[in-house]
């Protein structure tokens, strides 16, 4: 197999999100262990671009994942790796890091490394509520239940990791407004956007749901899109956007994201234009049978 150019980057949930959010133009601080020569490389790449960063030395090795793209079907494959297990203490010392930052917005993004319990997104929030900060969280499974049963600001499942919040095995789309609607009045979080693929997604909040739709694009991948959406998001919120304006954002950038080949994220110009179609475009193409 004759491969092409091989292009490395700085990656993982939050990451990405940090990431995003500097091509936006925002600010954040990724938080995050980092191990052997891997762990530099990762720490010399963002540095570079501009990402602050603050780190937790560990023993062992940064993981590395591979993604290849079969240019003549335009099929992708992704290699990933088990990953560095953590242990809760070293985990602890990261949270003591995110406390002295005392951020407006905290964001954990991905699965839970090896070594943790699945209730540790649970103590992420615990601290949340102590540090009176915006939690938003983007994960799935056992580790998202425990999580939202603590209570959150914002989450992003998707369909699937919807239905499990709500004891389904699987929700019909005229379902999904009612099952957001519901785990808000559980208390599980204040907002719920429910990522819907190629269909955009759902806003739901106290006061309502609406549906925003994706531009019709285009797609080259999907890497990274889960989390431009989130990057999206929380540079809204930040900024002080209404909800529906950070779900349109959100949506924008995971579209954006899903334009460009390999592992890169969105690129702002199509941020804006994707923003301006939705806006302009958004209501003939919003569902009406929720």
């Amino acid at each position: 197999m004759r491969c092409g150019e091989l292009l490395v980057e700085a990656g993982g949930g939050g990451i990405n999100v940090s990431k995003g959010i500097h091509k936006l133009g925002g600010q954040s601080t990724a938080v995050f262990p980092v191990a052997g020569l891997n762990g530099q490389r990762l720490k010399s790449i963002l540095r570079a671009s501009g990402i602050d960063l603050q780190t937790l030395e560990i023993t062992g090795e940064t993981r590395e994942n591979f993604s290849f793209l079969e240019t003549g079907s335009n099929q992708q494959y992704r290699f990933t790796m088990s990953g560095q297990a953590l242990a809760e203490a070293d985990a602890d010392a990261l949270l003591d890091q995110v406390r002295q930052l005392k951020p407006a917005i905290l964001v954990a993004s991905g699965s839970l490394p090896q070594g943790l319990p699945a209730t540790y997104y649970e103590k992420v929030a615990v601290l949340a509520k102590e540090l009176d900060t915006r939690f938003v969280l983007d994960t799935s499974g056992p580790a998202l239940q425990a999580a939202a049963d603590t209570g959150l600001f914002l989450l992003k499942p998707n369909l699937a990791e919807l239905s499990a919040l709500v004891g389904k095995t699987q929700l019909e789309m005229n379902e999904v407004d009612d099952a957001a609607m519901h785990i808000i009045e559980q208390g599980k979080c204040e907002m719920v956007v429910v990522s819907l693929g190629p269909q955009g997604a759902l806003l739901a909040t106290r006061e309502g749901f609406e549906h925003i739709p994706a531009p019709p694009v285009k797609k080259q991948t999907t890497v990274g899109a889960g989390d431009s959406m989130v990057a999206g998001m929380v540079w809204a919120l930040a900024a002080g956007k209404t909800p529906r304006e950070m779900a349109q954002f959100g949506v924008a950038c995971g579209t954006a994201a899903t334009l460009n080949q390999g592992t890169e994220l969105f690129h702002p110009a199509d941020v804006w234009r994707l923003v301006d179609w939705i806006k302009t475009y958004g209501e003939r193409y919003r569902f009406t049978d929720f």
